[in-house]
């Protein structure tokens, strides 16, 4: 029985093919791999850290990864901050917090409904925010909110927090 778990020295891909491991990482997200195509995306930002495309694909990656408990909303943001644009910037905060009410929701806890309804709605600014920055032609940000909003009115357990729920910790 081993106490430690191995530690290997990972190995550096070339700086030429980060195009084609940009394209994989894509299909193994599409394929439901999340964590093939969140490792890719490691490697290949790694030697290109500025890559866009790698760096949103990471985005998505770990936001898929919400619904499992298994990714840091952390290192997702610290990532959307190294976008360049506000579109991009404002767009994919929104889709952090979409992705993570809906993993919220979907975890069923106590509570969830009202946490997961905070996090729609912050959602939504962040999507009013891209709409404003939004390229011509572009309705991503509108049909992302429409998609916020028509979650809050078909499920109830989806609601904002009642007046007389909160109670402050007194010491």
């Amino acid at each position: 029985m081993h106490d430690e778990e191995p530690q290997f020295e990972l190995k550096r891909i070339a700086k030429d093919s980060v195009e084609a491991a940009i394209r994989k990482a894509e299909r193994y997200r599409l394929l439901n791999e999340r964590r093939a195509a969140e490792s890719i995306c490691r490697d290949v930002l790694e030697v290109d850290p500025t890559n866009r495309k790698a760096i949103i694909t990471m985005i998505l990656a770990l936001a898929d990864l919400f619904r499992d408990g298994h990714a840091s909303i952390t290192e997702a943001r610290e990532l959307v901050s190294r976008l360049e644009g506000d579109y991009e910037r404002a767009y994919y905060s929104g889709l952090l917090c979409e992705r993570l009410a809906k993993a919220t929701f979907h975890r069923n806890a106590p509570g969830s409904g009202t946490i997961a309804y905070n996090e729609l709605r912050e959602a939504m600014e962040w999507y009013e925010k891209a709409e404003s920055h939004r390229p011509a032609g572009n309705d991503d940000p509108l049909l992302r909110w429409n998609t916020c909003a028509r979650l809050i009115m078909q499920h109830g357990e989806l609601h904002a927090p009642a007046q007389d729920d909160f109670q402050p910790f007194l010491e």
